[in-house]
């Protein structure tokens, strides 16, 4: 096989010398250029033709957000955006994966040198992704309004959860828009990195019309509540009790992931068995898969994304060879779904979609 064609950019010599030799350890990858700014890099894609992009953000006389929608627009490529920890940083980084980003890496700090283990195994999953044009993609829903929800939407005590991967933030997005405020309550294990996801339950939040926020120990699951699984050391599990609670456990990565979503969703199919809806969306591997089917298994409705709406079709395509999956639908269907699957009237459940 020939070695995954990249090309680097960021404007820190030091930085992209350490991007390069974390790559170049692995003989399937070949870093073919080295890049300090956005200008300079637009005229090595064209020249080089990389099969993945490592993209900073802060960048002198371009951004790496401004040049990154450039890219989407004109000559989609799998980018990785490589981001400093920081709570600007983080932020910016979700952005980028709105914009079509496929994953992010932190860049390394005192006491995290070893965080660009993962980089080659993220480049290599880049590698011959088929990317829409942003302008392309399809109108998200419009969010309901509260009062319409009262009218048109009664939760019937089930739960929703939902995993993803890479592509997660955006198919997130399409599916939470269709989302009324007093939606079922709902968790959400997404593979993302201890502080970027932070970021995104607080983006969500400010975009959706449900209140969302990152999961804690304890928390009551209610309706009108999204709950995202943090990133870093802990599973998101659901318990009994007398009320269906959050509970974050630590522990090792499951299926090279934590929080995993196998975890979450099993622990969903032991609690609720068919008092629960499951959705598993765009992701490599196969985290989700075994944990989807358990839930099938225990009585509940399972949807899957898609292979032509999905960005990396792993988690639901193997969801899919193993029977969890009740339904496949594009994306843009799943989060209607969700909701009418766990509406007391979803005959008369109606909502308006953007034209």
């Amino acid at each position: 096989m020939k070695p995954v064609r990249v090309l680097i950019v960021d404007d820190s010599a030091t930085m992209r010398g350490l991007i390069a030799a974390a790559l170049s350890r692995d003989p399937q990858i070949e870093v073919v250029g080295q890049f300090e700014n956005p200008i300079e890099a637009r005229q090595g894609i064209k020249d080089l033709n990389p099969e993945v992009v490592t993209l900073d953000i802060e960048m002198p006389r371009m951004s790496g957000l401004e040049f990154l929608e450039k890219l989407m627009r004109l000559r989609p490529t799998p980018v990785i955006m490589v981001s400093t920890l920081t709570r600007v940083g983080a932020d910016q980084t979700i952005t980028a994966l709105e914009l079509g980003a496929v994953d992010c890496i932190e860049k390394p700090r005192p006491g995290a040198e070893d965080n660009f283990d993962q980089l080659a195994s993220k480049v290599k999953a880049a590698a011959g992704l088929k990317l829409r044009p942003l302008g392309s993609r399809p109108a998200r829903a419009t969010p309901m309004s509260p009062a319409s929800d009262e009218q048109s939407y009664l939760p019937d005590g089930r739960l929703i959860a939902i995993g993803a991967s890479t592509g997660g933030v955006e198919a997130l997005i399409e599916v939470l828009s269709h989302f009324p405020a007093n939606c079922a309550p709902t968790v959400i294990a997404q593979h993302m990195p201890a502080m970027f996801t932070t970021s995104f339950a607080n983006r969500l939040d400010r975009i959706c019309a449900a209140q969302v926020e990152e999961a804690k120990d304890g928390a009551p699951l209610t309706a009108g509540r999204i709950y995202l699984a943090p990133g870093g050391a802990s599973h998101l599990t659901v318990t009994a009790g007398s009320q269906l609670r959050c509970s974050l456990r630590s522990g090792d990565k499951i299926n090279g992931h934590c929080p995993s979503v196998d975890v979450l969703f099993e622990s969903v199919a032991k609690v609720c068995k068919s008092r629960a809806v499951g959705a598993i969306l765009t992701g490599m591997g196969r985290d989700g898969a075994a944990g989807l089917l358990a839930m099938r298994s225990a009585g509940a409705n399972t949807f899957g994304q898609n292979e032509s709406s999905s960005i990396v079709y792993g988690m639901p395509r193997v969801a899919f060879e193993m029977g969890g999956v009740e339904k496949q639908l594009p994306i843009g269907m799943i989060g209607q779904e969700l909701i009418s699957a766990t509406s007391l009237n979803s005959n008369k459940w109606t909502r308006k979609t953007n034209a």
